[in-house]
């Protein structure tokens, strides 16, 4: 497995459910085939190849069988194996502890999560990758979330790229699932402080009900040349 992108030479970092996941997919890999995943930084595919089993010196080494032909009979045929995108999330969060908790939940529903400790790098990193999520939490800059650049800026984002972002908002003045509130302060969900123990749960109960509310216009939206 790689550490580093080829192409942009960027670290590659995984979850191990990832990992995993990308290791089942080599060992599956039929002689000649490759597995094409995506780089987060630059967008490029970066193929992948099993690697070769190990022969003992002197053991005779059975020549490969003759190909499956299966595809001859449907009429259709895959060149490589491909593993869907796995989807980023930024975290903006104050506190060590809270942080990495925060970051374990987000990693236990799928994402890849990138952890910033200012808002100028949290804007910095928005240029170059097109996150799926962002956690931010209302105490992040030391004020109150009113007063807040990030938050702001967020707020004023153009809704072409905004309609994509799950925007969660954490901390101690909010209720947890209460669409309303979300609502009145342009996330797309809040999250009280109380309950950060329980992200993970939160999360799951969360993204499948935005994913069954919007999923359809967005794909539709994105058809459309709308992205």
């Amino acid at each position: 497995m790689i550490n580093n992108c080829p192409l942009c030479r960027v670290a590659l970092t995984y979850t191990e459910r990832q990992l995993e996941k990308i290791d089942e997919a080599l060992k599956a890999l039929e002689p000649g085939k490759h597995l094409t995943i995506k780089c987060p930084q630059c967008k490029k595919g970066i193929k992948l190849f099993a690697p070769e089993k190990k022969t003992v010196p002197g053991e005779a080494v059975a020549p490969p069988g003759p190909p499956n032909l299966e595809w001859l009979k449907t009429g259709r045929f895959e060149d490589e194996e491909k593993v869907e995108d796995v989807p980023m999330a930024l975290v903006l969060h104050p506190d060590p502890a809270g942080r990495e908790k925060v970051k374990a939940a987000m990693e236990s529903v799928g994402y890849l999560v990138v952890i910033v400790g200012t808002v100028r790098e949290a804007i910095e990193q928005m240029r170059f990758i097109n996150f799926a999520c962002i956690t931010f939490h209302a105490e992040f800059e030391g004020g109150v979330l009113a007063d807040s650049v990030f938050h702001d800026y967020m707020r004023r984002m153009a809704m072409e790229r905004r309609r994509y972002i799950f925007y969660i908002l954490l901390g101690p003045q909010f209720h947890s699932l209460y669409d309303l509130e979300a609502l009145a302060h342009s996330a797309n969900l809040v999250v009280a402080e109380k309950d950060i123990d329980h992200f993970d749960l939160v999360l799951r109960k969360a993204i499948p009900d935005y994913e069954e509310l919007f999923g359809t216009i967005l794909e539709e939206l994105g058809s459309y040349g709308k992205r």
